[in-house]
Order: C-alpha cells, then structure tokens, then sequence
C-alpha cells in the first residue's frame, strides 16, 4: 500500500541552486491534488486473532469509510461491501461503527445507519429496522446472540432524539436496555464471563469531558439488567473509556485528580483504586464512539498513550509495581490504541512522515507497518519540523503552540523578506494540536508560509484546568491565546506582521471569525463551516451540543446579551479585512444559514469576500475534489489579498469588493 516512489522536487537537481523567489510563490510538489488523492483516513481498529481490521475514508472514492482486513498472511481485503460506507452517524459525529469477533463483522451502513451482519464468508444481512434510528459502540454478546449498542431514536416533529443503550438479538429483535430523554450513553462493555455490563452515561448541560457516569450492572441471564450501581463520576470528573481486564477487573480513566489518570474499580472492597497518578492525559474528549487509549497485555501490563506536556507517548504500565516505562517507538502520536495478545495496533503520528497504521510486537518491541496514510512519501529536505512553543500570557498562563517555518530545498526568500504567517485554531474546541505530520501544513510551508497550529486554553492534553480556562471565555480566550502567540513571532522578526491570516474550522472557525471581527492584528482569514452566531447555534444544532454554549459562554436565552455580544454576525462592522467561507450544504452542526449571513453582511461593507459551498458534504469536507478545490481555492485568496503570485495553476475564486 506504499508506492515505491517519493514526491521529487520540482525542476530541481541535487547540485542546483536554490531559487530566489518571494515567499507565497514557491513552487512544490506538495500539492492540494496529492493530498486529496494519495491520502486516505485511518480511523477505528480491530485486533481478531492474527487478523488487523481498520477503517479507511477514501477521498478519492468520494468520502466513502471501507473496512479492511490484513490476514495472518499478509493479504489485505476490503471486508464491506463496494455499495456500502462503514460509519455511524450518532451525535452527528458517530465513531464505534463496527466490531468483529471470530471472523464475523457488524458494522453501521452510512445511507441507512441500520446494523448489517457480514460472516467472514458470507453476505452483509440487515438486522436493525429502517429510520429513525441509528447505532453505535457495538459490543458483542455471544452467550446471548446479540449485540448491545448505542441507539439514537430520531424524534418526529423537531422533538430531540432519544439515546438508550439496546440489545440487536441476531434474529433482528431490537430490545431497550436502558436510557433516558436527556441522558447519552456510550462504551457499553460486557465482562469477560459475560455476567456484567459496564457503561458511561452523562446529562445536559454536560459533555462528555465536563462530566460523566459509570455505570455498572448484573447481566441476567435472559439478558436484561439489575443491580445497577453508578461506581465513579457524578462529581464533576470525566470518566473515559472503561475496559475489563482479562481477569474481569473493571479499568477507566478519570481526572478526579485533574489529570485523565488510569483507575480500576476494586468490586469486593468497593472503592476506587489510582493506577498511576501523574501530571499527564491518558484520555481524550470524547467527541466520538469508540475511542481508545489502552489495553491489556497477557500478563496483565497495561499498554497505553498519554500525553506529557501535550506530547503523546506509548507506554506499559506494570501494575504489581506501579512502574510505568515508555516505548521507544520514534512516533509523537497514537491513536485508536488496541491491544490482543502480545501486540499492540494504533495509528502512529510522526514529526517528519505521514501517519500509518503500526503493530508493535509487546516482547520484542519490533514495529510493522500495516498501511500508510499516503501512497507516496514526502522528501525528508521537503519536511518543515514543528517547534513546540510554551509563550506566557498577561494572566500568567502559559499558551501552547507549534511553529513551522518555511521550508524549501529549491527556494529561498530575497534577503529581508519576512514570510507570512497562517495561524491554525482547531476545532472542539478541546481538540489538540501535535508536531506530527500532517500534509495540511506542510503544503503551506513548501510555499513559503509560515505556519502556526495553536493549542489555546481550553485544548486537551494539558490537564482539566487548561480545559477549563475557556469555560465561559470563548471567543475571548481562545481568541488573546492566538493573538499572544503571533506577538511573539512578530516581536522576535519570524513573520511578517502585515500579511497574517487566521484560519479554522468549525469551533476553531469561530475562534477565525471572532479573531477577525474583534481584534485587527490577521489581515485575511478562512472560515471552514465556522460559527458566526452563536444564538443560531444554540437554538439549531443537534442534542449533543444543544448544552454546549452553557459551560463556554452562558444559559440561553437567559444570557442572549452575552451571546450576541459575543457573535461576529452582529458586529460586521467591526471587521475590516478580507475572508473566505467554505461551506458543506448537509452540514447539520453549523447550518450553511450561518456562513450565508455573514457573507452577504461583509459583501454590503464593501470589504472583499468569497463563498464557496459544497454539495453533499457535511460538518468536514470528505470528497477529494472538494478538499482539493478548498485548499487551492485558499491560496488562491491569499495571493490576490496578499499581492503575490501562487506558482500553482489555480482556478479561479470570485472575490466580491476585490
């Protein structure tokens, strides 16, 4: 799955020269079509046996998530079929969408979110009834001929959904386990001798990361449930992912202690047991199904990632000493970690490659890639490195960023030209930004960018009180993080003060627009499906985030002076520099009305903007012409309100007021 072949520099050989040319206009084969067409996703991971399954989102086959299998003997198969997208849709955001054991696949069809049984040599057969309902988590129950799961019932009427967690008997019996008008559920895990269920539940206003319950109940033997107990949580701590260990000890993760930590639930004496308490995340927010971040190695090790000082490492923890001992496995990321027998699957961020889906051998520490995240590999001299930045705030704080300069083997800037800076404020707005590689950046450094991925208060890996210095302060903190950060670039001549742009999606999106509409220090921006009113977005989104706004800004409507001072639709006049909207059409977290609104508002100031929508994409773009015509068409934008001249052939973008 890895071409043998690298991306060469343009018209350039190994004793030529660098070019003079401004930075903007350099060329590179670093280009908007490779990464939509090489790169794939790699998402949720399943261990069966001496099998590795994975789930794969292919731009190039218009968005569509494939489940594949790599066999003992090194054959690799799509498992579903050509018809069908493996992804659940949940939350909107869903994950956990499939689950294998001894062979046999269930998984959630995207276009009708049912259930569909596949035997490893067998046809796909529908389990679960049409709409309105979709699934999520599935655990599989084979005593018992079923699967438990996540159902979300779509409500008629505008009503909200219903979350509850089910039983999917094989005979195609749906059976409600347990649930609530305004609870989520999710990680639903059944006990090795299958006699007890564990599981998470949380209640509005609270997401998952705020505050969350588990739940702990005897399994009967006609499969319903008693005795249920809340064993942690319920106090204001996250719990996150609970496992049983192979000796059926039951395992999460909290930040009790303000730090996702690891724990276990000591049944017989029914207390709570710290496993290693240490400044440090071992969990993540739980934006979707299924997310992972240890498990259970023969001899009762614990294999797991966490992140110290916002750097993600792999580890085993010892729990008959409490020692806890990193890998040496050269990667800065990890993802979906599973664990069977002695080996370990994740995917595997790196500082100067694509990320890949990795197995570690447990004994001897011996690495295989399984599949890269890119047919082709990028030149080592190509690669702008990140540089991990700890820059104070006024308060005292410290804000966490990354830097990247621009790099080039074939170009360099005249002398005393500064370059233009990109600052990137991710979604969440818990996300986390890492150093590992990643196309979208490098694309913009091979360029002659520079590139800033900033992780503001309020981002994950940092403890629960970096998260929480954007509880009522968004738009306000999240926004002075970013703004600290470029002072300093500017303030040690690194970047060019006149031509820095901002850009993000989603809440990040936010983050873009108030940055631009508050303050005057970005000349230009990109929004991608971002937020521009936030009253829309707490009378219109889905039940997920229906709360949300409360813990970030303040309860609405009580506080609607609060929200509308706070959205950059109701102070255009304020904003005095050129932007770009990139909207999906089917996007059900931040309705297109949104980015509408504030085009037409900057189109009547006279000041120059552009739109571009996108049919059948949703909350994140996943059709590689659309991802390819975005990022072109934001270069595209930078050239003309910038005044340089891209080396790229590039379509052209209407640029109203320009």
């Amino acid at each position: 799955h890895r071409l043998d072949a690298t991306v060469s520099k343009p018209d350039s050989t190994d004793h030529q020269k660098p070019q003079i040319a401004p930075y903007g206009t350099w060329k590179s084969p670093i280009t908007a079509n490779l990464i939509a067409q090489t790169t794939v996703g790699l998402g949720q991971i399943a261990l069966d046996g001496e099998d590795v399954y994975w789930l794969e989102m292919r731009p190039a086959e218009l968005g569509r998530t494939v489940l594949v299998r790599r066999s003992d003997d090194g054959e690799i198969t799509d498992v579903s079929p050509a018809d069908m997208s493996v992804r659940s849709r949940v939350h909107e955001y869903g994950g956990g969408g499939f689950v294998v054991d001894d062979g046999d696949v269930w998984f959630c069809n995207d276009a009708d979110q049912r259930i569909y049984a596949m035997p490893r040599l067998g046809n796909a057969m529908a389990l679960t009834p049409e709409a309105p309902f979709r699934y999520a988590d599935l655990t599989v129950d084979r005593r018992r001929a079923r699967l438990i799961a996540v159902c979300e019932e779509r409500g008629a009427g505008g009503d909200e959904p219903v979350n509850r967690l089910v039983s999917v008997g094989f005979d195609k019996t749906v059976t409600a386990l347990v649930g609530g008008a305004d609870d989520f559920y999710a990680s639903p895990q059944l006990s090795p001798d299958g006699r007890r269920l564990a599981w998470l539940s949380w209640s509005h206003p609270n997401m998952p990361w705020d505050g969350t319950e588990l739940w702990l109940a005897d399994v009967t033997p006609d499969g319903g449930l008693r005795g249920i107990e809340r064993v942690a949580g319920g106090d204001g701590s996250s719990i996150f992912q609970p496992a049983w260990s192979p000796d059926g000890v039951l395992h999460f993760v909290s930040d009790q202690s303000g730090w996702w930590n690891l724990y276990c639930w000591h049944s017989a004496a029914g207390k709570i047991l710290p496993l290693c308490l240490m400044a440090a995340e071992f969990g993540r927010p739980q934006w979707a199904f299924g997310m992972t971040t240890y498990g259970f190695a023969p001899d009762g090790r614990i294999v797991c990632s966490y992140a110290l000082n916002g750097e993600w490492r792999l580890a085993q923890l010892r729990l008959d000493d409490g020692q806890l001992r990193d890998l040496d496995t050269g990667f800065c990321a990890f993802d979906n970690l599973k664990v069977s027998g002695n080996r370990a699957a994740f995917v595997a961020g790196h500082a100067a490659e694509a990320s890949a889906l990795v197995v570690v051998d447990l004994e001897d520490g011996a690495l295989q890639t399984v599949r890269w995240s890119m047919d082709v590999a990028i030149e080592q001299d190509q690669v702008s490195p990140g540089v991990a930045l700890e820059v104070p705030t006024e308060d005292g704080s410290m804000v966490h960023a990354f830097f990247y300069a621009p790099k080039s083997p074939d170009s360099e800037a005249p002398a005393g030209e500064l370059p233009p800076l990109i600052v990137k404020s991710h979604g969440g707005p818990t996300g986390q930004a890492t150093r590992a590689f990643g196309l979208g950046v490098q694309f913009w450094t091979s360029r002659g960018f520079a590139v800033l991925d900033v992780n503001y208060g309020g981002s994950t890996g940092y403890g629960r009180s970096y998260r929480q210095r954007l509880d009522g302060q968004w738009g306000v903190v999240d926004v002075a993080d970013c703004i600290t950060c470029v002072r300093y670039l500017v303030d040690r001549g690194l970047v060019d003060s006149a031509r820095v742009a901002i850009t993000g999606g989603s809440a990040g999106g936010y983050t873009t627009l108030c940055a631009l509409t508050f303050h005057d220090v970005f000349r230009a921006g990109a929004s991608y499906y971002g937020i521009g009113d936030l009253e829309a977005l707490a009378r219109d989104t889905h039940k997920f985030e229906a709360r949300y706004l409360d813990r970030l800004v303040g309860r609405w409507p009580a506080d609607e002076a609060l929200y509308r001072a706070r959205s950059p639709i109701h102070h255009t006049d304020q904003l005095a520099c050129p932007v770009i909207f990139f909207q999906g059409l089917d996007d059900k977290v931040v309705p297109p009305n949104q980015a509408k609104a504030m085009v037409e508002a900057l189109r009547g100031k006279d000041l120059p903007v552009a739109y571009l929508e996108f049919d059948g994409e949703g909350h994140g773009f996943r059709k590689s012409e659309n991802i390819e015509r975005a990022l072109e068409a934001e270069l595209y934008f930078y050239g003309r309100v910038f005044g340089f001249e891209p080396a790229d052939e590039l379509e052209p973008v209407e640029i109203s007021n320009l």
